[in-house]
């Protein structure tokens, strides 16, 4: 068995690529467009781990979509979770849940998608703003 990817229905294509790829530093790597289907799936993967792909499902037919809070939630390993989140913020992202362990993080996606972050190994001294800010949100 082979881990191949996780869908996510989006219903803003464009919001949704700027959130992944331009803020979160994902890479597009397929897309498919189904005229009869009316819809358009566009794979992502990080780019140290091209083979696990998250697929963005847009249906061109408007169609609301409970919150994505009962998805759970998507997790990536980053380099320096403080970097990470500070690029996050400066694009306009609010960080739900800060990185006040050293550790761990969480955003939202624009379609209300949990995104976890997680420090590559062990977990980085604290420093401020983060150590002290508080929840934003759900996450």
């Amino acid at each position: 068995m082979k881990y191949l990817h996780t869908m996510v229905r989006v219903t803003d294509i464009d919001a949704s690529l700027d959130f992944y790829c331009n803020k979160l530093g994902l890479t597009e790597t397929r897309r498919k467009d189904s005229e009869a289907g009316r819809y358009t799936l566009v794979f992502l993967a990080a780019p140290e781990s091209l083979e696990a792909e998250v697929e963005l499902t847009y249906n061109w037919d408007p169609e609301p979509y409970p919150s994505g809070r009962n998805f759970g939630h998507l997790a990536f390993a980053v380099d320096n979770i403080f970097e990470s989140c500070q690029r996050l913020m400066d694009g306009g992202v609010t960080i739900n849940r800060p990185p006040r362990d050293g550790r761990m993080a969480f955003v939202r996606s624009p379609d209300g998608i949990s995104v976890e972050l997680l420090q590559k190994g062990d977990a980085l001294e604290l420093i401020e703003p983060w150590a002290s800010m508080e929840n934003s949100g759900e996450w």
